[in-house]
């Protein structure tokens, strides 16, 4: 899950996605969540804890 009012639009998450499903622009993301496999990795890097997992 994205929490779009956090994201800083950076860039760590789609440089560091294994699967290429993270997608950064100027001001919009883009997630492939159906190949998404929750791996976590996005999570961890983010400065701004603008990612989580869905329950």
């Amino acid at each position: 899950m994205i929490v779009k009012e956090y994201c800083m639009y950076c860039g760590e998450c789609a440089g560091v996605c294994p699967h290429c499903l993270i997608e950064v622009r100027e001001t919009s993301i883009d997630f492939n969540e159906e190949g998404c496999k929750d791996c976590g990795i996005c999570i961890q890097v983010c400065p701004v804890k603008a990612l989580a997992k869905e329950d």
